[in-house]
């Protein structure tokens, strides 16, 4: 996922307020809120923030903007989260990054803390849209600087990502291709990206959330002008390109069993029948405090079993702001929940966080009223989420 991720839980939080007012409790405004703005009788429109006006019982008022929760946590760690994964037999702890966000001296600082951080993961600039704008023409500066950091630093890389239907530059969304042209055009695009960065890759997310929620395939330019085959097509594209970088399908939504963990586990199956190279999938759980996945374990031994290896890869756990020291609470049980799954699981290979910061992280902007979802506040504080996570790493 990234910033401009489709908004996919954002729908069914608008529906019950669509029409009319908004029941106790409910939300009323906020920036981008588009239901209703007038509350039921004994109910005022509070603004809590920003993004998030709330139907609350009585009169109205203005609670502050900034977090409720002003309490100093202390790590129960300075070991650093990577170096605990490691001992415990985890190839990597990670984080997602961006370059406008490399300028931040204080960011770059603990990004570069290879003790926290044994893998970096670059956000956007992997992307169709940033490599390869024009066709045939690729650009790789901004890639290139996150894995040029990652190489000083000695941190694993993830490549994110060859083929996905979202950041597409218009010549390829909007393109009209045979099937042999867009078949070409995968193939060039996956193997240049990917030779560019050969021997500098753990893996890389070849096929990024190729199925909706109801495990049908997403009818983008590559389903449907090739059907399910731009799959194949990509992921021997990738191989070719670098034999040793282990090829990944990412998606969300798959972390609880159902028609899209299925639909998952069953073109997994079908691509190694077929004798198609594929090493792993990426479980990004993208989360809601106190709404995660009690089925995690279970689906990812799904597909260990059959001899793939999966991973965490865009770990974050969203709540509705402001921020409260229940809600806090409730979040570091929830991240301790995901990553002790990861760690039940020998074939889990490494988490990774989707940025480790709230200051730059995307939820804020891709879901209204909501935020606070990582590790580390705005001021690059550890929060007690970082202690749930202490505490998987370390059971």
């Amino acid at each position: 996922m990234s910033r401009l991720s489709t908004a996919f839980s954002v729908l069914a939080a608008l529906v019950p307020f669509a029409f009319g007012q908004s029941a106790e409790w409910g939300q009323c405004g906020g920036i981008g809120w588009t239901g209703a703005t007038t509350c039921v009788s004994g109910t005022t429109c509070t603004v809590l923030n920003d993004y998030y006006s709330q139907c609350l019982p009585g009169t109205a008022t203005t609670a502050p903007s900034t977090p409720t929760s002003t309490s100093v946590v202390t790590p129960s760690s300075t070991a650093g989260l990577h170096t605990l994964a490691k001992a415990a037999g985890k190839l990597y702890f990670g984080t997602a990054t961006d370059n406008p966000e490399l300028t931040d001296t204080a960011y770059a600082a603990k990004l570069n803390d290879s003790k926290e951080f044994g893998q970096i993961t670059p956000g956007n600039s992997m992307k169709w849209d940033a490599t390869e704008p024009t066709r045939g023409t690729f650009t790789f500066s901004g890639g290139d600087q996150i894995a040029n950091l990652a190489k000083a630093n000695g941190q694993l890389l993830r490549g994110h990502n060859c083929v996905w239907y979202n950041q597409l530059p218009s010549w390829v969304s909007d393109g009209t291709f045979t099937a042999a042209d867009l078949t070409t055009v995968i193939q060039n695009h996956c193997g240049t990206l990917v030779g560019h960065y050969k021997g500098q890759m753990y893996s890389w997310d070849v096929i990024n959330e190729p199925f909706n929620d109801d495990g049908t395939w997403r009818q983008d330019i590559f389903y449907n002008t090739l059907n399910t085959t731009y799959v194949p097509i990509a992921l021997k594209a990738a191989r070719a390109a670098d034999p040793n970088a282990k090829l990944y399908i990412n998606d969300y939504n798959i972390e609880n069993t159902g028609a899209k963990a299925t639909a998952m586990l069953n073109l997994v199956k079908e691509l190694i029948a077929d004798g198609v190279p594929i090493d792993g999938v990426g479980f990004q759980c993208h989360f809601i405090v106190g709404e995660v996945s009690t089925s995690l374990q279970t689906v990812m031994e799904q597909f260990t079993a059959l001899g793939l290896e999966v991973a965490i890869t865009e770990l974050d756990i969203r709540m509705t702001l402001p921020e409260t020291e229940a809600l806090l609470a409730q979040q570091q049980k929830d991240y301790q929940s995901v990553v002790q799954a990861c760690m039940n699981v020998e074939g889990c290979v490494g988490i990774t966080i989707w940025d480790w910061t709230d200051k730059y992280s995307w939820v804020p902007s891709t879901f209204s009223g909501q935020g606070a979802a990582c590790p580390w506040d705005e001021n690059f504080a550890i929060k007690p989420a970082y202690n749930g996570i202490v505490a998987a790493l370390t059971a």
